[in-house]
């Protein structure tokens, strides 16, 4: 088991993907378990999706801190934006959240993952290289194991076959994170999510998206006839192993050349169970009647279209966390059920239902 050796309290943490969802629980995780930080949030709040739902994230942010917690608004894509960011606050950590996620969308709108994955990216690789920031977290993911056919995904396994720009993005910042870590020394770690999920999520996320159109009397498309499975991880499960993470930077060591043996690391972030998606659409269903949202009768099944699987999608996702039980004595716990609850409860407070 590791040992932590970053010092959190008295630090300065840039937090970039602030209010986005994982970012927004994050920060609350933060503010609450340690007393002496300063946190920056970064966040251009885009309209990939409802910008109301990234305002209330915020507003209950701003609720809970004090004069630990600056919110900037701006474009990790801008690199002056960036520069002066690093230049103003020096921060210690740096977690990289901000990206255009989605795989689907990622098809249609090909230019934003260029410039928002890559160039970004980029951009916050040059200010942690000028600024000699302890530990450099980013967010990598599970769709960067593409058509790797073993299961379940271990960081050990080939990913030189995405099958979706996203997921080609996100190894391109495990490849680049590499070469800074080499060349300039940067303890970095590369975190790989699976199907992240939960209250003020993502409403492009297809446990959300099928509550709306449930509730709007609209067709859903269940892909490859629903016979898909997902590593479903809860929003808490995943806030807990940043927490854990980000404390313990690799270690820097010289090669035999005496130059920096890269002191980065890699770790699959999921539940290491996958489910079934009509198993995940049986439980919403019997959430949304138990809290009275829909009636007993409520007919799910003619709002289903059953329809073959995307471009750029896989059949299945599973996390090998052998290294996060390793490393930190932790794994992702909170079941299907539970999480979900937790999300149609908030739902139902979000909407006034």
């Amino acid at each position: 088991m590791l040992k932590p050796n970053i010092e959190v309290n008295g630090k300065t943490i840039l937090i970039t993907g602030a209010i986005g969802f994982i970012g927004y629980h994050l920060v609350l995780e933060l503010l609450k378990s340690f007393n002496n930080i300063n946190i920056i949030g970064l966040d251009n709040v885009n309209d990939y999706y409802d910008v109301n739902l990234k305002k209330y994230r915020l507003l209950k942010i701003n609720e809970r801190a004090n004069k630990n917690w600056t919110f900037i608004k701006g474009d990790i894509v801008n690199k002056e934006f960036i520069n002066d960011i690093f230049n103003k606050y020096k921060p210690s950590i740096v977690i990289h959240l901000a990206a255009q996620a989605g795989v689907r969308y990622s098809i249609t709108n090909p230019d934003v993952y260029i410039n928002t994955n890559l160039i970004g990216f980029f951009n916050m690789l040059e200010g942690c290289h000028n600024n000699n920031v302890e530990h450099f977290v980013y967010a990598s993911s599970s769709s960067v194991y593409g058509a790797n056919n073993k299961i379940p995904y271990s960081t050990d396994d080939k990913t030189d076959t995405p099958v979706s720009l996203y997921a080609a993005t996100k190894k391109a910042n495990e490849l680049l994170m590499h070469s800074y870590s080499k060349l300039y020394n940067i303890p970095s770690t590369g975190l790989r999510f699976f199907t992240v999920y939960g209250p003020a999520g993502r409403p492009d996320m297809f446990y959300y998206d099928y509550v709306n159109k449930v509730l709007n009397n609209q067709k859903v498309k269940v892909f490859n006839y629903g016979d898909c499975m997902r590593d479903f991880t809860y929003v808490d499960d995943v806030v807990e192993g940043i927490k854990h993470i980000m404390q313990c930077a690799p270690i820097k060591k010289e090669d035999i050349d005496g130059l920096p043996i890269p002191p980065t690391k890699l770790y699959n972030i999921g539940k290491g169970h996958p489910e079934k998606l009509l198993d995940l659409i049986k439980i919403i269903e019997n959430k949304l009647i138990s809290y009275n949202i829909v009636p007993n009768d409520y007919d799910f099944e003619s709002l289903k279209e059953y329809v073959p699987m995307q471009s750029g999608d896989v059949v299945v996702t599973y996390a090998d966390t052998t290294d996060l039980v390793k490393d930190f004595n932790f794994k992702p716990s909170v079941t299907l059920d539970k999480g979900i609850d937790r999300f149609i409860k908030w739902y139902k407070q979000f909407y006034n239902l």
